[in-house]
């Protein structure tokens, strides 16, 4: 059996590993690239892609003898169970099993998209991860959220909020819809192959799979008022096995000492330096901003080799 996000003539051969792993109530199809004792990277999809959009920056970093770690988010994919409720502390929950179960030591994480915005609430619960990698979204709550979520160009936002209606009428024409994405939001579509495109037809091929990603829109609302800080506190966010569920953690304005990168595609648009300063007054101490040159919203797709370059630069430093 094929893995979900496989196609015909991709550049898999035996590069990728393949393994499905329990994490609470969900079982995560797995993929990893590299050697087992270089630095690791856990890469986090989003919307509407999978493990597979990481393929080409997973080659880049295990051609440089880094562990590259990717996985399907839950419900989508060959990953199985429970979808969560879609909230991103939910979902941080779930990365945070992860990292337990394979015994990753401080991993570099980095999220495109929604797995960025999953990125941007580990970061606010955890202290486990060396660095927090940001790809090509705004995260719920953090300015500029209010500015991005008024514009009428990201009607999508609200569209898949409405409980049960994009399903409806996604079902069975997921190849044209994801298109249109794919092709709006880069500034050469060719770039995204049809291997990727037929990959996230695959993720997302049944109604519960589609569901489970539009759960990562429909809790945007819920995510943003997780995300608002309340009075500022010090010291670390609570980790480790005596830690509950992330949704019963309670965030603040605390300073987060974490390095957090930010990156978008050059062809993007948006004010790479105010989304830094957002950053900046929800706590983080250490973060920057880089742009991907050529690039759109798919920087993964677009531009696999400067998305390494830029992700090794700065989880070594």
């Amino acid at each position: 059996m094929r893995p979900a996000g496989f196609a015909p003539g991709s550049p898999t051969g035996g590069l990728f590993r393949h393994s499905h792993v329990a994490v609470g109530a969900s079982t995560l199809h797995v993929v990893e690239a590299g050697p087992a004792d270089g630095q690791v990277f856990l890469l986090v999809h989003g919307w509407p892609q999978s493990w597979f959009s990481w393929r080409g920056v997973m080659a880049a970093g295990a051609a440089a003898g880094a562990r590259m770690v990717a996985f399907d988010l839950p419900g989508v994919g060959e990953s199985t169970g429970d979808a969560t409720d879609g909230t991103k502390r939910s979902l941080a929950e779930v990365v945070h099993g992860l990292i337990g179960a394979l015994g990753l030591h401080r991993p570099v994480l980095a999220g495109h998209d929604c797995g960025g915005m999953i990125g941007w609430s580990y970061l606010q619960t955890y202290d486990d991860v060396a660095a927090v990698a940001i790809l090509d979204t705004v995260v719920p709550g953090i300015d500029p959220w209010n500015d991005v979520l008024a514009n009428p160009y990201l009607w999508h936002f609200a569209f898949h909020s409405i409980p049960g209606l994009p399903e409806t009428m996604v079902t069975g024409r997921e190849r044209p819809y994801f298109d249109y994405f794919f092709d709006v939001l880069s500034p050469d579509p060719a770039r995204i192959t049809d291997d990727a495109r037929q990959a996230a037809v695959a993720a997302y091929s049944t109604p519960e799979s589609l569901a489970a990603g539009f759960s990562w829109y429909r809790q945007l609302h819920a995510d943003a008022a997780n995300n608002t800080p309340q009075p500022a506190t010090s010291g670390p966010a609570p980790s480790g096995p005596d830690v509950g569920p992330a949704s019963d953690i309670a965030l603040d304005a605390r300073r987060v000492g974490t390095p957090l990168l930010y990156v978008r595609g050059e062809k993007e648009g948006g004010d790479l330096d105010r989304y830094v300063a957002g950053f900046r007054a929800a706590g983080v101490d250490d973060v920057r901003g880089v742009r991907i040159p050529r690039a759109g919203h798919f920087t993964l797709e677009e531009e696999p080799a400067e998305v390494w370059a830029v992700l090794s630069s700065f989880g070594g430093r």
